[in-house]
């Protein structure tokens, strides 16, 4: 039997058929890929797209930007005759007030949502800390509408509310835990400083002199501030170099809007030498009033009295809220910012433009009696400066609550 003769080829031509094979591998791999994404790649790219798009609402959330959505099924958070410590220039209801739909919106931001508030969590995370609201009323408002967002989840025995002059606190005993608020309408002294008797008929301002007040601030956890509304009534503002008592003080004129920087300088100045690294601040931008019922589209002459609905022109602003001493915040934080000290801004101001329905209007106590011609016309005396409870601050404390938690 012959033998079989064992055929060996060249190795050049071994590694060529080696080759070979190996494209027609990748050339049908490419197929079947070119094949399955001409199937399934529109989903992968939306599921892509998807998850950039959470990624980064998840991380730039702007909480300011949104809309107002109905909802009476979650709204409002708690009840104004359930509130043990509410006010009765906010308690529209006991006043008087029919319509209390304005109670049942809630802001939904553009691209993500609000955390639920949680009183227990919000106590627990102030558990031996203060938290203080610094301010006018408006930020009194806020500061009362957070005591009623915890005050149903204390026992009475364990909650208490005492007030100092122009401190008033509110304490969780069990917690060790206060909400504070401190009258101080222009941050720095002023004659409009007592908590009571601050109608004056001319405003004048101290801008270098804020220690009398601060003092008080000194040790908080978390401060809010705030500071615009007292600010309003002119073009100009007298400011005293010197002190009330002293008969030698010099007084000057000047634009409003300069002396308001000057009072923010000032605190400025005392937050970056005072106040510990670890302190949460904050500054609520300004809340805006509806007297001109002319700039939503109503009747010239008219106001906040009588209205039901929100306004739903989007971007809607009003000529009550000034950009310009908004302006003037923003340059100040950003400022403190590159000094090591951060304080977030809440933009309250845009998404407060349009519930011009929320204001306590005639609906409250009115600590004057009211003349003849105030009775019969009734719009003469609304008030279209506060905001009604439950209602708009409890927002905005929701917005607080958000960022308390996101550090």
């Amino acid at each position: 039997m012959a033998a079989t003769k064992l055929q060996i080829l060249p190795p050049t031509l071994s590694v060529r058929n080696s080759l070979h094979s190996l494209i027609a591998l990748l050339i049908a791999t490419l197929v079947l890929v070119v094949v399955y994404l001409s199937q399934n790649g529109g989903q992968l790219l939306e599921d892509c797209n998807k998850s950039k798009n959470s990624g980064e609402s998840n991380s730039k959330c702007d909480m300011f930007s949104g809309n107002w959505v109905f909802d009476n099924k979650s709204y409002p958070l708690y009840g104004e005759k359930q509130c043990t410590f509410m006010s009765d220039q906010l308690a529209c209801e006991k006043f008087g007030r029919q319509d209390l739909s304005f109670r049942n919106w809630r802001w939904q931001p553009h691209h993500c949502d609000i955390p639920r508030f949680n009183a227990t969590a919000l106590l627990e995370r102030l558990r031996n800390k203060r938290l203080m609201f610094v301010g006018d009323s408006l930020n009194r408002g806020m500061w009362v509408s957070m005591v009623c967002l915890v005050d149903s989840a204390i026992p009475p025995a364990f909650k208490t509310m005492h007030s100092n002059g122009s401190l008033n606190v509110f304490k969780a005993t069990e917690y060790n835990a206060s909400i504070e608020f401190y009258w101080s309408p222009l941050l720095v002294e002023s004659n409009s400083d007592n908590p009571v008797s601050h109608r004056l008929p001319e405003r004048i301002v101290r801008v270098k002199a804020i220690e009398k007040h601060a003092r008080y601030w000194t040790d908080t956890d978390i401060l809010v501030f705030n500071t615009y509304l007292w600010w309003r009534s002119k073009s100009k503002m007298k400011v005293l170099w010197g002190s009330f008592e002293d008969s030698d003080g010099i007084y000057k004129d000047v634009k409003r809007s300069r002396v308001y920087e000057m009072a923010l300088k000032t605190w400025s100045d005392w937050l970056e030498v005072h106040v510990d690294r670890k302190t949460q601040l904050f500054f609520v931008s300004m809340s805006p009033i509806h007297e001109r019922a002319h700039e939503w589209g109503g009747v010239r002459g008219e106001n906040c009295y009588g209205e039901t609905e929100q306004i739903f022109r989007d971007g809607y602003q009003g000529k009550g809220s000034d950009p310009r001493m908004m302006q003037v915040v923003e340059n100040v934080l950003d400022d403190l910012k590159k000094r090591g000290v951060n304080v977030q801004m809440l933009n309250i101001t845009q998404l407060s433009e349009y519930r011009k329905e929320a204001h306590p209007s005639i609906y409250r106590k009115q600590w004057e009696p009211l003349t003849e011609d105030q009775i019969s016309n009734p719009k003469s005396y609304a008030d279209c400066h506060h905001w009604c409870l439950p209602g708009v601050p409890d927002v905005w404390n929701e917005l607080l609550y958000a960022h308390i938690f996101s550090q």
